[in-house]
């Protein structure tokens, strides 16, 4: 049994690169169902703008004894999310897509949540919980896309890598905040879950 080629014939190659040109970087070779690895990635996209308003909005918001070190931190998170959202716009560009920037329904696409509670400790609780869906949601996606796209693959990959960062530095907080005599979790009523929701 002979082995296939490595390569497809050249010439194949080079009439294929003709073909649908206005298509850009997507050829006939990209096999994944394009339309859903769009919506995937305006999903993500959508996460990753949800997580920059509510680490600024913590930013601003954080007050306290240990508020002007966990604000540093929220505002250096909000500004890699920033990063991501625009590393995964540009990948939706090149596959001939549109990246989804629309105020309307963001909230509705993000699979992260936009929670801006009063306390210092419950900002750090959330953005913990909001990292740790980001990471299941990136592994997901990466789980879909696998060898079919290697491009988009290898940008979800970094991505998650910081996004464990991101969580394992909010988890960090969350214990030293604890050790500085200040609660480590939300003191929350009887009943009620503390939250404010935005």
């Amino acid at each position: 049994m002979a082995a296939k080629p490595f390569l497809s014939d050249i010439q194949t190659i080079r009439r294929r690169a003709r073909e649908h040109m206005e298509r850009g970087a997507v050829t006939d070779s990209y096999t994944l169902d394009r339309p859903t690895v769009l919506k995937l990635l305006n999903e993500a996209l959508a996460t990753e703008i949800i997580c920059v308003l509510r680490y600024k909005s913590h930013y601003y918001l954080a007050s306290g004894i240990n508020a002007k070190s966990v604000a540093a931190e929220f505002l250096e998170h909000a500004n890699e999310e920033q990063g991501h959202a625009d590393r995964i716009a540009e990948r939706i560009t090149q596959l001939d897509g549109t990246p989804n920037f629309s105020p309307e329904g963001l909230a509705s696409r993000s699979h992260s949540e936009f929670v801006a509670p009063d306390e210092l400790a419950a900002m750090i609780e959330e953005n913990l919980v909001a990292e740790r869906i980001a990471i299941d949601s990136y592994r997901e996606i990466i789980q879909y896309v696998g060898d079919k796209d290697t491009t988009t693959k290898r940008l979800l990959e970094e991505i998650l890598a910081s996004e464990e960062e991101h969580a394992e530095d909010m988890k960090t907080l969350m214990e030293d905040f604890g050790k500085k005599g200040e609660p480590a979790k939300p003191k929350r009523p009887e009943g009620k879950s503390g939250k404010k929701k935005g």
